[in-house]
């Protein structure tokens, strides 16, 4: 496998980690084809019961490598474009519907394709030096990486349609304060952060995450007698898990539970 993309499996936590510091971690089709193989091999694998995304450098993720791209454009015209369904709508599937959780850390900027994969992600612990940029009308582009369906759900409708017609740098204490980011932690302090809430979630019930991501995308687009019916099936289902029993026991104990993800 490609080295545009360090992989690591420790404890149920599999860390990817974007590795193209020399371009700002820019997505080539190198880095786009290793990071979705990686994203689906950790979405199938039982031992995986939590993801950590990051950048290696000083950025998260600038997007689209826009010199690879223009070589495409002169090259093959709009073809060039097909990259969004080959790589970046299966990536943010694969961030978004994972039936487990995914925690970003925004180490750097994270702009285009790059802020969708961290907007697309469960859960967003930002540096104190960190921004994110939407970027895409910058270049005469429309939102792609789910973006056009994330944004809106972080930050509300006209907050999303303000960042998206006049694309600027969003530094994290505004982040923060839109709803971009869940957590913004001191810049030497994120890896530490970022690893101990990836960790903890790595040792929850990972079936209750599942349904939670489940249920809350469901909600996002159905009445609420639809989204209780949903509910009550995904609980139903929940209530089986051996996670579920196992912390009923240790709450009438008065212990902490111990979770296996099953």
């Amino acid at each position: 496998m490609s080295d545009t993309v360090r992989y690591e499996v420790t404890e149920g936590l599999a860390t990817l980690t974007l590795n193209r510091p020399e371009a700002m971690n820019a997505l080539n089709d190198d880095l786009k084809d290793t990071l979705r193989d990686t994203l689906r091999q950790a979405a199938e694998d039982d031992a995986v019961r939590a993801v950590l995304l990051t950048g290696s450098g000083r950025a998260f993720c600038v997007g689209q490598d826009l010199k690879e791209h223009t070589a495409a454009l002169q090259e093959a015209g709009g073809s060039a474009l097909r990259t969004v369904e080959e790589h970046y709508n299966p990536i943010t599937l694969a961030l978004a519907t994972m039936p487990k959780p995914v925690v970003a850390a925004v180490n750097g900027v994270a702009a285009g394709a790059g802020a969708g994969f961290a907007f697309a992600a469960d859960h967003r612990i930002m540096a104190d030096t960190a921004a994110f940029n939407t970027s895409f009308a910058a270049i005469g582009l429309t939102a792609d990486s789910g973006v056009s369906w994330t944004l809106p759900r972080l930050v509300g409708p006209g907050r999303a349609a303000d960042l998206l017609l006049f694309p600027r740098t969003v530094k994290a204490p505004e982040a923060l304060e839109l709803g971009l980011a869940s957590r913004v932690v001191p810049a030497d302090e994120l890896d530490a952060q970022a690893a101990e809430a990836a960790r903890a979630l790595a040792s929850g019930p990972t079936a209750a995450y599942a349904a939670l991501k489940e249920s809350l995308a469901f909600a996002a687009s159905h009445s609420l007698p639809e989204t209780l019916e949903k509910e009550a099936g995904l609980q139903l289902r929940l209530g089986a898990t051996a996670d579920h029993r196992a912390a009923v026991e240790a709450f009438v104990r008065k212990e902490q539970p111990r979770f296996t993800g099953r």
